[in-house]
């Protein structure tokens, strides 16, 4: 017979701090509480309790080891670990190209309350090597919810990890710089492997623009959505010809320059320059896109042949690529910048832009050559967010005008594009 305690507890002396009633009693209210032991209940199979035990770990290359519990696919993987703090748009940030090769750890607590839609995709695939958030929701609240975060990732074969302390590995991020890490949910593997794993990969020198961008050239002709259009005063005017190069691209970005009436044909990464130039286009468009500039010569040299003869506007890895195709050098960052809250300040005017940035090289301005000068700068650590070059129709952002997720702050960006083309189609 189960065994039971019972505890008579007694109010007989009101608390000092409650407020002070009527004594309409004359007897102290009684509780009884009944508590049972939990050795007289069968709980000896841990398959039936409530709650998922950690089944998967995160090793770290400094050799710390985090337990936590899988979603979404299952196996083992390497990538460099970065963090976004980003409050919201956790499916444009899974769907962005620009994080291939990495872990993506939210800093936002809680992910996966509104599940997940097919339309607010970035591109065709998930490309990041994995997600660790500290609680995975379990339900979805969203009119639009066409699925949850777990099964869409256990659909595309993408990794999760979850009830883990992503404050603490946040703060080791900011201590020691980005990390190499292994996520894996297969108990064979021993920590002393996967450490291994993790110390003997590295994502410098590797070129992982080639593996997201498209592989045939195709026309875009898709606009913002009027239900999410916020530039009500956007002049469509004469329709531009702009040629994107695929490095990795954003759905929204060609979205956002669709919507100021430009005609948009994305190529390949490796899409030659002089045929690009046959197409005679008013403007080309260097998109962004994932790892090191340095790593993709080609894509440098590309850039270079276009350089002057057309108007070009750069943005993430097309600034970076611009930059060296001038002379210039660029460097890894501790931890880059990921997320949707980095303030901006345009040098030409003061203003400050709350602005959506995702990368972890930067140009040395100092390397450039006259004539190139800094427009913009990251006010928190004061990296080259912007260039400019007038005398030969260049301009590039190191941050996501689209700004998806973000704000809106940029898109004025796409507008100075286009009166750069205007300027030189008025000149010719």
């Amino acid at each position: 017979m189960a065994s039971t305690a019972v505890m008579n507890l007694a109010l007989i002396k009101p608390s000092p701090f409650s407020v002070p009633k009527p004594q309409n009693h004359s007897k102290p209210r009684v509780f009884t509480l009944r508590c049972s032991s939990a050795a007289d209940n069968d709980v000896s199979d841990l398959s039936k309790r409530p709650w998922k035990p950690s089944d998967a770990r995160l090793v770290l290359e400094d050799g710390s080891i985090w337990r936590a519990k899988s979603f979404g696919a299952s196996g083992t993987q390497v990538g460099e670990v970065v963090f976004n703090t980003s409050l919201t748009g956790y499916q444009e940030i899974i769907t962005d190209p620009s994080y291939a090769g990495q872990f993506v750890l939210m800093t936002n607590p809680q992910i996966g309350n509104t599940g997940v839609n097919f339309d607010d995709e970035e591109s065709r695939q998930c490309f990041l090597g994995g997600l660790v958030i500290r609680n995975l929701s379990i339900s979805t609240s969203n009119y639009r919810c066409a699925i949850s975060l777990g099964d869409y990732f256990a659909e595309r074969n993408i990794m999760g990890i979850y009830d883990v302390d992503t404050r603490a590995i946040t703060r080791r991020l900011r201590q020691d710089g980005s990390l190499i890490g292994v996520l894996s949910t297969e108990e064979t593997k021993t920590d002393e492997e996967l450490l291994e794993m993790s110390r003997s990969w590295d994502i410098v020198g590797v070129d992982l623009i080639s593996g997201v961008s498209c592989k045939t050239p195709y026309e875009w002709l898709d606009k913002t959505n009027s239900e999410w259009e916020f530039m009500s005063n956007r002049n469509d005017g004469e329709a531009f010809h702009v040629v994107a190069y695929d490095f990795g691209i954003k759905s929204n970005i060609l979205r956002r320059l669709a919507s100021y009436g430009c005609k948009i044909t994305v190529v390949p990464s490796t899409w030659p320059a002089s045929e690009t130039l046959k197409m005679k286009p008013d403007g080309v468009l260097f998109s962004n896109g994932p790892g090191d500039p340095s790593a993709v010569p080609y894509a440098v040299e590309t850039v270079k042949e276009i350089l002057g003869k057309v108007p070009v506007f750069g943005i993430c890895m097309g600034h970076q690529l611009i930059g060296l195709a001038l002379g210039g050098t660029t460097f890894k960052m501790k931890f880059g910048h990921h997320g949707g809250n980095h303030p901006v300040r345009n040098l030409r005017t003061g203003d400050v832009e709350i602005s959506a940035q995702n990368h972890n090289y930067a140009v040395d301005p100092k390397s450039l050559p006259y004539g190139v000068g800094v427009t913009h700068v990251n006010l928190n650590d004061n990296s080259c967010a912007g260039l400019a070059y007038p005398a030969r129709n260049i301009m590039s952002i190191q941050y996501h005008p689209e700004a998806s997720p973000g704000p809106h702050d940029s898109d004025y960006a796409f507008r100075e594009f286009i009166g750069m083309m205007k300027r030189v189609e008025v000149n010719a």
